[in-house]
């Protein structure tokens, strides 16, 4: 097998265990603050662990170089977890994870406005596509209760994409150690912002699967998958989460999305497959 098909092969498994987040989330009834506690509590067990016997050596290198960026993108990924948890929560997982598909849109204007990075023909094309698909989406929503878990959602693929293009300017920062720091500031603040922790032993169990084994194992399959593909087989594989996870709580939950989140989210899926595939082509031309 070369390493092109190793790369993606693992980052596709890792997606599609990601994808399965969306449904332990919907599995559970507590609320977010609560949610996120012990979510953050177990990532970070598991991630310092991996960290203290895999690169024991990182945390004196962390400590001295690019800290105030780890600190700042921990912060706006955490953030996203927020956001992304309460939209499931008030809204269609369908809804939450195709609005989150539109990442690249909001990594263009952050690029652009940050460090003046020029925006290409094909991404403003795509934009255009997806905020029009978007706006269906939005459309029947407007002054309904589930407009919120929309505007949760929109928070979410903001800070997830701020913190994308940071990173993406600081590509020497740990990630095991940038995860760790994620549950970190998750389980901090969410216990500051809790009246109360306690939950039932099944909502544990929910939380346990997916704090110790979907999250970091889907994030580290994904991490090593990447170090053999481009930015934009990644991007294109990440579709995957898109397609999957509405199909996971239909299967389980019957959650039926709308028609307008059908035809928006079509819409935004087939302009992302379309400017992925254009990017790749492009890239191996360059390349010839």
């Amino acid at each position: 097998m070369s390493n092109n098909a190793k790369g993606l092969a693992i980052t596709s498994l890792g997606v599609l265990i990601m994808s399965l987040e969306s449904l332990l989330v919907k599995l559970t009834n507590i609320d977010t603050i609560t949610f996120c506690f012990y979510l953050g509590i177990f990532i970070f067990i598991s991630m310092a662990i991996t960290l203290i016997i895999k690169e024991k050596e990182e945390i004196k290198v962390i400590t001295k170089k690019s800290f105030p960026i780890l600190i700042a993108c921990a912060i706006l990924m955490g953030s996203s977890n927020f956001f992304f948890i309460s939209g499931i929560k008030n809204t269609s997982v369908a809804n939450v994870v195709i609005i989150f598909g539109t990442s690249a849109l909001f990594s263009a204007l952050y690029a652009y406005l940050i460090y003046k990075e020029k925006v290409t023909k094909n991404i403003l094309i795509a934009s255009t596509f997806m905020i029009f698909g978007l706006f269906i989406i939005f459309k029947d929503d407007l002054g309904l209760g589930n407009m919120i878990g929309n505007i949760y959602a929109l928070l979410a693929v903001s800070c997830f994409s701020l913190a994308f293009v940071f990173l993406s300017k600081h590509i020497n920062i740990n990630r095991i150690a940038l995860t760790a720091t994620v549950g970190l500031y998750m389980a901090i603040t969410s216990f500051i912002l809790s009246d109360s922790l306690i939950i039932d032993l099944r909502t544990l169990g929910v939380l346990l699967l997916m704090g110790l084994l979907v999250n970091p194992f889907a994030r580290v399959l994904m991490s090593n998958g990447t170090k053999y593909i481009s930015a934009s087989e990644a991007t294109l594989l990440m579709i995957i989460e898109t397609i999957m996870a509405p199909i996971w709580v239909w299967m389980f939950l019957n959650e039926i999305p709308n028609s307008n989140t059908f035809i928006g989210g079509s819409i935004i899926i087939l302009t992302l497959v379309a400017n992925s595939l254009y990017t790749l082509k492009r890239n191996k031309v360059k390349s010839i």
